[in-house]
């Protein structure tokens, strides 16, 4: 190994292949200190900022609402709000309804039976409900579902046997609110129905 003299500006081979290593605008730190121009002055770089970890970028991203959530949401509230009216409801009409629906499936039964069976069959109503005159006991119900439901003055239907027969008609009432009504009535001809009463009166 070659030694230089003192006070001479050679430099051992070693040192000048380090230096040719080096990139041409000189050697850039990584955590962004300043760089050497050609011409050997000192350029200040900006210091990198710390990139978050991925998992936080995709969260960052994510925040706030898109339409189609929006519109998501306000689909909730509008099928929540009319969940609550109807459960709103008037509990006493809808019974009511309800009652004279069975009413008149009842009324139809009873003719079905007393046409199949020769015998005569009359409904009437009674002081805990109604009854079916000429049918076994037990054959169909003969009281109401709903508390607070009641037939109109004292009615008697003649159900048959006769595949045609007179038009008739029985009031169905709430007690606690005598003001609503409905009909179940026939021709005579077609089967039982549930009208209003204003149509019932009107009907020919």
């Amino acid at each position: 190994m070659r030694m230089s003299a003192p006070g001479s500006n050679t430099m051992p081979p070693r040192s000048f292949t380090a230096c040719a290593a080096l990139p041409a605008e000189g050697a850039h730190l990584s955590w962004g200190g300043p760089a050497f121009s050609k011409s050997g002055e000192a350029k200040n770089r900006p210091l990198r900022k710390p990139r978050a970890p991925r998992f936080m970028r995709r969260r960052f991203s994510s925040r706030g609402f898109t339409l189609l959530e929006l519109l998501l949401v306000v689909a909730i509230i509008a099928v929540a709000s009319a969940g609550v009216s109807f459960a709103l409801r008037d509990s006493g009409q809808t019974q009511l309804e309800r009652e004279a629906q069975r009413l008149a499936a009842l009324l139809e039964s009873g003719r079905a039976r007393s046409l199949t069976s020769g015998v005569p069959v009359r409904w009437h109503t009674t002081a805990s409900g109604f009854v079916f005159e000429g049918l076994a006991a037990g054959t169909l119900p003969d009281a109401w579902l709903a508390q607070g439901i009641a037939a109109v003055g004292s009615v008697s239907l003649l159900l048959g046997p006769e595949p045609v027969i007179a038009p008739q008609s029985v009031r169905l009432v709430l007690t606690s609110q005598p003001g609503r009504s409905l009909s179940v009535m026939t021709d005579g001809v077609r089967p039982f129905s549930v009208q209003s009463v204003e149509r019932a009166e009107g009907a020919p």
